[in-house]
Formats: C-alpha cells, sequence, structure tokens
C-alpha cells in the first residue's frame, strides 16, 4: 500500500531538495578543504613525504615549530599594526565621506559612483598602481613632490624598510575607504532626520548633534563595518604580495604572506597548514563575536538596552 505523504512532509523534501546543490557546494569547497588542512597540520608532510605518499602522524609537532619561529612572531606584529592602522583610517575616512555624502549637492551622485571605483577594481590592479605611483623614479608621489618643489621629500617608499608597510597601508586604505563609506552611508540614512531638527531647535550645534544623536545612533553599524573589516584586513594578501613581495628585509611579511612562503617556497606543508590555521584564529573569533552580538541585538527587545 502506497504511503501518502502530508503536505508538510512535501515541503520538508522540497527544502531538502532545493539545500542538496548549497550542501554539495559548501561540502566540496570548504568542508573538504578544511578538514585536508587540519589533517596536514598534524602530519609531517614535505615534498618529498607527499609524492611518496608516507606522511607520518607527528601530533602538534608542527604547532610547536610555528610557534617557536621568530619569523611567524614578527608576521603575526606587522599583521596587527597593518590592520589597526587600515582599520582606523578607513573608518575615519569612511565615516567623514559618509557624513559629506549624507547631504544633497550637486554631483552627488556621480562623485559617489567614481569613489567606488577603488572598491570594484582587484586587489591585484590597486596594488599594481600604487607600486608604479610609489616608485622612486617615476611614481607620481615623487614627481608631485618634485613639482612643487619638495623634491628632497622624494622617497624610495617601497624600497625603504622604513616606510614600506606605510605605502601598503595607503594602498589598502584607498581600496577600502569606499567600502566603509558605502555601509555607513546607509546607516546614516536610516537615522530620522526629524531628531536633528528638534535638536536644532533646541539650539544643539552640529558638533553637538553629531556626538550626542549620529555617533550612538550609528554604533551598531560601526561595529559591524569594523568586524567586516577586521576579518578583510587581516587576511590581505594579494594587494601585499603585489607591492612588495614581503620585502624589503621582511618590512611588510604579513601573516598571510608567510603562510605563503613556508607553503611554495620551503614546501613545509605541514607547517604552513598549521600557520594557516593560526591565521583563521583572529577571524574566527571576530566571527563568532558578531554573529553573537546580531543575535543579541535581534532578542533584545525594541527600546531596550543593546
Amino acid at each position: 500500500m502506497t504511503r501518502t505523504l502530508s503536505p508538510s512532509a512535501h515541503r520538508r523534501r522540497a527544502g531538502l531538495l532545493f539545500c542538496l546543490p548549497g550542501l554539495a557546494f559548501l561540502a566540496l569547497f570548504l568542508a573538504y578543504p578544511l578538514i585536508y588542512t587540519v589533517w596536514t597540520s598534524v602530519h609531517d608532510v614535505e615534498l618529498g613525504q607527499l609524492l611518496g605518499g608516507t606522511e607520518p602522524f607527528n601530533g602538534l609537532d608542527n604547532y610547536r615549530a610555528v610557534l617557536d619561529d621568530p619569523a611567524f612572531w614578527h608576521s603575526v606584529r606587522l599583521s596587527l599594526l597593518f590592520t589597526l592602522a587600515s582599520l582606523l583610517l578607513q573608518f575615519t575616512l569612511g565615516f567623514a565621506l559618509a557624513l559629506l555624502f549624507a547631504r544633497p549637492f550637486p554631483f552627488n551622485a556621480l562623485l559617489r559612483s567614481l569613489l567606488l571605483i577603488a572598491w570594484l577594481l582587484p586587489p591585484v590592479v590597486s596594488g599594481t598602481l600604487f607600486r608604479w605611483m610609489l616608485d622612486a623614479d617615476s611614481g607620481a608621489y615623487n614627481a608631485l613632490l618634485r613639482a612643487a618643489g619638495l623634491g628632497a621629500l622624494s622617497h624610495d617608499w617601497l624600497t625603504d624598510p622604513s616606510t614600506s608597510l606605510a605605502g601598503v597601508i595607503l594602498a589598502n586604505v584607498w581600496v577600502g575607504v569606499p567600502f566603509n563609506m558605502l555601509l555607513l552611508l546607509v546607516g546614516l540614512h536610516t537615522i530620522d532626520p526629524e531628531l536633528h531638527e528638534a535638536a536644532a531647535l533646541d539650539g544643539a550645534g552640529a558638533v553637538q548633534r553629531l556626538r550626542h544623536i549620529t555617533l550612538p545612533l550609528m554604533r551598531p553599524v560601526s561595529v559591524t563595518v569594523l568586524l567586516l573589516g577586521l576579518v578583510y584586513t587581516f587576511k590581505v594578501f594579494d594587494l601585499v604580495f603585489v607591492m612588495t613581495g614581503g620585502g624589503p628585509v621582511d618590512s611588510t611579511r604579513v601573516l598571510s604572506l608567510y603562510v605563503y612562503e613556508v607553503f611554495f617556497t620551503f614546501f613545509h606543508f605541514g607547517h604552513g597548514a598549521a600557520a594557516g590555521l593560526l591565521l583563521l584564529v583572529v577571524p574566527l573569533l571576530v566571527g563568532v563575536f558578531y554573529v553573537r552580538r546580531l543575535r543579541r541585538e535581534e532578542e533584545t527587545p525594541a527600546g531596550g538596552a543593546v
């Protein structure tokens, strides 16, 4: 006797069928690489052993080797400095531009669209552009300094270890400012204009309205922008690789480049897998914090404390 499924069972089965392509994609391109990376990180995998098919289990030795490597901690410090400096400048400039474009003025939409070009360009293109602009001989920045009579300030920006990281941060800020501006501008449009009008009628100036109305109401959006920026910036690879390749003298070898070099320069796949998983620690912690914050905001009643 054929069993008839209820309408709810039909819906559940249809939902599972619709989910199968997405689940297959996640299993193939996310779960399997992650599981294989974890497996590699606890085995002694070198190039010769990989070709020979013998990869002995070594437990946490790869993690110990990475954590005992001074170059790893040097890359961690550079990544933290690169990330914090980029976030500070991106968010500050993005917020200032969002405040500017929140007001109507001629060519507002056109200028806003032009600013998005920096974000839409591939990082490889942006890195190549800034590598040329910061070039010692034919770079645009040194040419402008010489044209302004400040030729004494011209500098080998990317070949000097004292300024190379600043040059990479400048390029990353240029890429990230439009993203910050766009999200913050959306947040500004959600603020009721009547709040500013009422405050202005009560005698509050522009700075007071910014401090007591705009900034508090923009806090959820600001936190989201900063967390997303941190996750993206901490693992930036292509921009730094194109501009400096980690040099000079390892002055720009951030953590992502350290993992790349361990993998593809020294072919220590076990060490590279361990370093790659350690690279995921900061974005993972930030992601957990972000998800918990979103859940807490959804559970908070309207008008309650966040």
